[in-house]
């Protein structure tokens, strides 16, 4: 073996790094007074303090020609619910809205509770319906890397919200472990890889699967008790104004009467169409990704997609009729926290180091620099004169003392390279979009590059 690996690497030798190429290098790159005094500064500071571009740090313009009002900044802490938090917060103003309320949320620990347990099923049932298939067949080996997550899409709020209904945050309020995912999501999955050998082992015996199956889910509820405690079947609830008085009488409730109730005739199902931009793939058509789904008997996440200035229509559409939507993006990049900016003008980076950074969206794309990594919710555009969008709002749900009071402010250029996906309602799109997002989908696979859920 030795023998053969040496024969390769006298093959490609003219490859290889060699102390002539590392001597050019030295003698090419030799650090130079500015050089020193960046690397220097890059000993003891971080590279995007140094980078900040001042010419971009002027007053930030926080006028907005179009708005929906917004009323309390939710906070996700130490977890990756913020798909949850961005869908219950589109639901939140609508609410506020309907019923007058001066502050209004929904209990995001209850919906994830079931999220968990329904994600666990799905798992285990993909294990079981692919039990014939060897271990290191790539949808196996795919599903075994991700048993479980905390992230998400705006697809399992919709199936979620329509199969447990929803609960007010007061009634299961958050906890230390809901607010901190990472460890106990750690055990959860441990707990299910295991599931996973004992089921394919069983298979291997000729064992009955089903009973296995329901027996291993039922320890995962109680796993999950311990971690986010019991969702409630029943409640009583009443709005209440501003001093915490109650308008009405208190009503008792399950948790889907009392969806239905607070938002009657909505389907959350079919009224949404997820929008998406990658300009890897071709525009105009509809796409859906295996395994992509948060209940086994739920939808996988399907988008149309589509250029940026259709997207932009349609969000502008609903800003104007004062409904949020639920937004994702590539949120890090370029991202001046302090200021709860997004621009690509915030820092210079080719300057500071020397070094050109060229690629477009779909190079990033296809590279894995760019994709979606952060839910947010969509509340405000500022149109210029003739009607074209110079910036835009979300709702964040990082707290109320993040970035712009606890909202982002996005330039438009920066909306054009790093947004990913938006959610809007049927009634805001052209009959085109409609009908092409109504056309039978091409599906990718579930380790599809573009498959990412938001955290």
């Amino acid at each position: 073996m030795l023998t053969v690996l040496a024969g390769l690497c006298g093959q490609v030798s003219a490859q290889q790094i060699t102390q002539q190429m590392l001597s050019k290098m030295r003698q090419e790159n030799s650090l130079k007074g500015t050089d020193r005094a960046i690397r220097n500064a890059l000993s003891v500071t971080d590279v995007s303090s140094l980078a900040l571009s001042q010419d971009n740090q002027t007053e930030m313009n926080t006028y907005f020609s179009n708005s929906v009002p917004s009323k309390g900044i939710t906070d996700q802490k130490s977890s990756g619910r913020c798909w949850l938090f961005s869908g219950l917060n589109v639901l939140r103003a609508q609410m506020i809205n309907n019923q007058k309320l001066d502050e209004m949320t929904f209990s995001q620990v209850y919906l994830f509770f079931y999220d968990q347990l329904e994600k666990s099923n799905l798992f285990l049932q993909a294990i079981v319906d692919t039990k014939a298939k060897p271990i290191d067949d790539q949808t196996v080996s795919w599903l075994l890397q991700h048993p479980l997550s905390d992230g998400g899409t705006f697809t399992g709020v919709a199936d979620l919200v329509s199969k447990y209904g929803l609960v007010p945050s007061g009634v299961m309020p958050e906890n230390y472990t809901a607010l901190n995912t990472s460890k106990f999501t750690s055990f959860m999955k441990r707990k299910l890889r295991e599931d996973a050998i004992l089921l394919r082992e069983s298979n291997l015996k000729g064992q009955p699967l089903l009973d296995m199956k329901n027996k291993m889910l039922g320890e995962i509820y109680h796993l999950l008790v311990l971690g986010y405690g019991e969702p409630p079947t029943e409640f009583t609830w009443a709005p209440t104004d501003k001093n915490g008085n109650y308008r009405e009488a208190p009503k008792r409730y399950t948790p889907l009467e009392f969806y239905h109730t607070m938002f009657p005739g909505m389907d959350l199902q079919n009224d949404y169409v997820m929008l998406m931009n990658d300009p890897t793939r071709d525009y105009w058509k509809t796409y859906e990704i295996q395994y992509d789904r948060h209940t086994y008997d739920g939808h996988n996440w399907k988008y149309i997609n589509l250029p940026m200035d259709e997207i932009k229509k349609a969000a502008i559409a609903s800003i104007k009729d004062s409904v949020m939507m639920y937004f994702s993006c590539d949120v890090k990049k370029e991202l001046d926290s302090k200021r709860g900016l997004l621009d690509v003008n915030n820092y210079d980076y080719e300057s500071f180091l020397g070094v050109k950074f060229g690629m477009d969206k779909r190079q990033r794309i296809l590279t894995f620099d760019s994709g979606s990594t952060h839910a947010m919710t969509l509340m405000a555009v500022d149109l210029d004169a003739d009607g074209k969008p110079l910036k835009w709002e979300v709702e964040n749900s990082w707290g109320a003392t993040s970035g712009y009071k606890g909202h982002l402010i996005i330039t438009d250029k920066w909306m054009d390279e790093y947004m990913f996906r938006l959610v809007v309602n049927k009634k805001y799109l052209d009959q085109k979009v409609i009908k092409a997002a109504e056309a039978k989908p091409t599906m990718l696979p579930c380790w599809d590059p573009m498959y990412s859920e938001e955290e």
